[in-house]
């Protein structure tokens, strides 16, 4: 009988869980719900059932109880980084290493390449322009760095495809953590990843796909070779 409670008890806190998922999503973020009060009454549960299904559905960033003047449920949406660190945390808690997440993303951002060299939004390409023109400003290994997300970010936004932009993230988060890595140091690798940029960018915004592709596999590339560098240097 014990065993029974819980599992319908268990049931009934996923059951308002959901239902407190689909009135935030029903709302704009921000968006007042309800005190707890009204949602006792429009739910028809108990106050503990509504307390732990909330909890649920705060972890899930859907929605945010605040206490005191203005105090109730409002509808919120996760972040991005939200969205990314949990998946980097759960690779690296995995076993994964960078080379593993290059071996896919790479894949991943040699499709994107293709789809941002057919993208028209003028002012998407303009950003490809101006980063361009800016090219040989970054000269230090930890410009080159900052370069190299913001163009894969950039690409990742002119493909128009949300599930590379989620995998490019999630691969520069995971990068981030790799403290031991110890890309562009040398003068010459930064010079290459330069050209590299440099003709990602002409060949994106001549709308040539077969460029654009060819000089991000160069880049994963070279990238490649540096990650089976420092394996042998463990």
């Amino acid at each position: 009988m014990q065993r029974n409670f819980v599992s319908e008890s268990e049931s009934l806190v996923s059951r308002t869980a959901r239902a407190l998922t689909d009135l935030s999503l029903a709302a704009v973020a921000g968006e007042y719900l309800g005190a707890e009060e009204d949602l006792l009454a429009k739910l028809g549960i108990s106050r503990p059932t509504l307390r732990q299904a909330a909890k649920i559905v705060e972890n899930d960033r859907l929605i945010s109880v605040r206490r005191g003047v203005k105090g109730g449920f409002y509808a919120t949406r996760p972040s991005a980084a939200d969205v990314i660190d949990a998946p980097a945390r759960y690779l690296r808690l995995n076993g994964a290493t960078i080379a593993d997440v290059h071996a896919v993303t790479k894949l991943v951002v040699e499709t994107a390449v293709a789809q941002a060299a057919v993208c028209d939004d003028k002012a998407l390409r303009g950003r490809i322009a101006a980063f361009l023109e800016r090219i040989d400003d970054n000269d230090t290994p930890g410009g080159i760095v900052r370069a190299e997300t913001e163009l894969a970010r950039l690409i990742a936004q002119m493909s128009g495809n949300p599930v590379a932009r989620l995998f490019i993230e999630i691969g520069y988060t995971f990068g981030q953590g790799e403290h031991h890595m110890r890309f562009y140091d040398n003068p010459d690798d930064r010079g290459h990843a330069r050209a590299l940029q440099r003709g990602l960018c002409e060949a994106i915004l001549a709308h040539d796909i077969d460029i654009a592709r060819l000089m991000m596999q160069r880049r994963s590339a070279m990238i490649a070779e540096w990650l089976e560098g420092e394996d042998r240097a463990l």
